[in-house]
């Protein structure tokens, strides 16, 4: 009798940077650190970006974008141009509503009465009205803070569901599961909230500030183990859908 031997037909990948094995189905990405290529995991790929590794298929197309006397093929023409409508399309702030509460102090201050025994000012004087008085703080999209905590919460998931990050909760979540989620007001700024995403493996810390919605949501720290957080961090209060979407959980 001829005993056959059965051997699995995909061969265990594991990340470079974690040491984890990649489960079936699970992307990795190719990243080239010390003239080497290593396997990173989309846990990961943050991580190995932080580090100064480069992505696979990026560091020809730069090389060749700095040397101006080569000419270039059509795919990295291509791929140049679309690094470069990438990097423009970010650059460009997403427009929000004005608060009806800062439009109607706006129009009451426009439409006052002056004070009695002043002039009003004539047309093409210059004078600047309260609308269109220099700001204070130039630079920065100040805008009026809910003071309600439930507004507060419910404005932060907004602002996180607009941007980049919901895309990423969905791609780990479909190999890690249904993640825990916090949001809280921070305990030194008031306009300022933490987001908390945290799977068994992984979590993320996202901040959000109300009075500079401009500068939009971003990481500001992530781990591996759970035991790093605050116990008010593992408190679940808010629910992701299947697109990584965030939303209050009903009370």
């Amino acid at each position: 009798m001829t005993t056959k031997v059965i051997r699995a037909g995909t061969q265990a990948v594991s990340c470079d940077v974690c040491g984890r094995t990649l489960l079936r189905g699970e992307h990795a990405d190719v990243f080239l650190h010390a003239g080497q290529r290593r396997t990173v995991c989309e846990l990961c790929a943050a991580r190995a970006a932080h580090e100064g590794w480069i992505r696979d298929g990026l560091d020809n197309v730069t090389v060749r974008h700095r040397r101006g006397g080569r000419s270039r093929g059509f795919l990295d023409r291509l791929l140049l141009r679309r690094v470069d409508d990438d990097a423009d399309a970010d650059a460009q702030p997403v427009p929000d509503e004005v608060p009806f509460a800062a439009a109607e102090v706006v129009h009451r201050e426009e439409s006052a009465d002056p004070p009695e025994g002043a002039q009003p000012a004539a047309p093409g004087t210059g004078a600047a009205s309260p609308a269109t008085a220099p700001a204070d703080h130039a630079g920065r999209d100040i805008r009026a803070v809910p003071t309600n905590a439930d507004l507060k919460n419910a404005r932060a998931l907004e602002l996180f569901n607009r941007s980049e990050h919901p895309r990423r909760i969905a791609g780990i979540a479909r190999s890690l599961g249904v993640p825990s989620v916090n949001v809280r007001a921070s305990a030194t700024e008031s306009s300022v909230l933490t987001i908390v995403v945290g799977w068994e493996l992984s979590w993320y810390r996202y901040e959000v500030d109300l009075g500079n919605e401009a500068a939009g949501v971003r990481v500001v720290a992530q781990g591996t183990q759970l035991s790093d957080l605050e116990p008010e961090e593992m408190t679940a209060n808010v629910v992701a859908d299947e697109a990584g979407r965030l939303m209050l959980a009903a009370t």
